[in-house]
């Protein structure tokens, strides 16, 4: 399960550097045309870019400096919001946070590990670093995705059921009561709607709107590795279900 966590999780930036690299031409027309780049920063940015995805979905997927791989993706994220002037589109930044939420959540997973590895043969003593919060964090990010469904479209009385249940979901994974289960349910629920609503596949390769739901569609990937992170590692030290376990 981690493997595969991890693979989805960086999904969408190995899909990016693809896009890019087949797209070469267009993006850089937008980026000094209509975002008024110098050409050269413009050449300069998206190689970057590309290396720095490529690099550390790499070290991520192969549990290599995960630290160091997930700062880089992270760089990109927050660069790319800003430089392709998506920092106001609401529906993007929610898709940027939940992708940074599963971020922290490989971030945790590669902290977890590192100090099982240090107290390997030591007995259990109490938690002192930062592990927890930052589980805690990547938990509450993860979920912003969801919270979108809930709040966006025109609302009936289906749509109000389903928003209702997703609601309920995505504050236990916030509390991290019955936060495995719970994120198993979004997993499905994702997977489900990605297929449904994501289906790229079926929009002519000449339509422009194809990109938009592919680019949609791995993102909805990285964030359900997100949510296999969390069924792999648990809510983590405050989370209702930690509290419990302590009874």
């Amino acid at each position: 399960m981690p493997g595969i966590a991890r693979f989805l999780l960086v999904a969408t930036f190995l899909e990016d550097s693809l896009r890019i690299v087949t797209q070469w031409g267009p993006q850089v027309v937008y980026l000094y045309q209509y975002r008024g780049i110098p050409k050269s920063l413009v050449h300069t940015f998206l190689i970057s870019n590309v290396v720095c995805m490529l690099g550390c979905s790499t070290l991520a997927v192969t549990k290599r400096h995960t630290e160091w791989a997930v700062l880089g993706l992270f760089v990109v994220v927050v660069l790319q919001a800003i430089v392709y002037g998506f920092v106001f589109d609401i529906s993007f930044l929610v898709r940027e946070v939940s992708v940074i939420g599963a971020l922290l959540m490989l971030l945790s997973d590669s902290l977890l590990s590192a100090r099982r590895r240090a107290s390997a043969g030591i007995p259990e003593i109490e938690d002192k670093d930062n592990t927890r919060y930052v589980q805690l964090a990547g938990r509450v990010l993860l979920i912003f995705l969801f919270f979108s469904f809930v709040f966006a479209g025109e609302m009936t009385w289906v749509r109000a059921v389903f928003s209702l249940i997703s609601f309920v979901a995505c504050v236990m994974v916030i509390v991290g009561f019955k936060a495995k289960w719970t994120a198993m349910f979004l997993i499905l629920f994702l997977s489900v709607f990605n297929v449904i609503i994501n289906n790229w596949w079926s929009i002519h390769h000449n339509d422009y709107y194809r990109d938009f739901k592919k680019y949609d569609f791995f993102q909805a990937l990285s964030i359900m590795g997100g949510l296999l992170m969390l069924v792999n590692m648990g809510p983590g030290g405050i989370s209702m279900d930690e509290k419990r376990k302590n009874y």
